[in-house]
């Protein structure tokens, strides 16, 4: 095994502009209420890795153009389709005019584990909340269903960057397998 160089990886990615022409996942991620502009970026990199439909940023999240969101981004701002929404219920009400289902990364009464998405459960906006509060009761309302990933240690939560990769990554994997 050797480790590929940098333009062997090249190589076998997509240029900016055939990932803009490209088909995309049909997963998005909203995030509302994120106070870190570096998990913001980091959520447009994995947005871009993922090859996710959209990224939506609502309610006080920070957007483009910053530079502490360009320095974790590393250029997927350029490629990742984006919108903001100062009402995160306008973008639900769009989203699902669009004809998605929507999913609370929360923990709650009735979630279910993250890896659980079926068939049915496509095309899929995955919302993840505010780093300390996660995604408050009235949203929770709005959404189809909830998503759980489990926590086996003294903590409650993972980063919120983290937890959303997890899920997006996932809900990819089960689109990819199903269809």
């Amino acid at each position: 095994m050797q480790k590929l160089k940098h333009n062997e990886i090249l190589e076998v990615r997509h240029s900016i502009e055939s990932y803009k022409n490209a088909e995309k996942h049909p997963v998005k991620l909203l995030l509302h209420n994120i106070r870190s502009l570096y998990n913001v970026g980091s959520l447009f990199r994995t947005a871009d890795s993922a090859k996710l439909n959209e990224l939506i940023l609502c309610g006080y999240t920070p957007y483009p153009p910053r530079k502490e969101i360009e320095k974790t981004a590393l250029g997927a701002v350029e490629t990742v389709d984006w919108r903001y929404f100062k009402d995160v219920f306008d973008a639900v009400k769009n989203i699902r005019a669009e004809g998605f289902k929507v999913a609370a990364l929360e923990i709650c009464s009735k979630s279910r584990p993250y890896n659980s998405l079926r068939a049915e459960d496509f095309p899929l906006c995955i919302i993840a909340g505010n780093e300390l509060t996660g995604i408050d009761d009235k949203l929770l309302e709005a959404c189809d269903f909830a998503l759980e990933i489990p926590m086996y240690g003294v903590k409650h939560s993972l980063n919120v960057s983290v937890a959303a990769g997890i899920s997006v990554y996932a809900a990819v994997e089960a689109y990819n397998s199903k269809f």
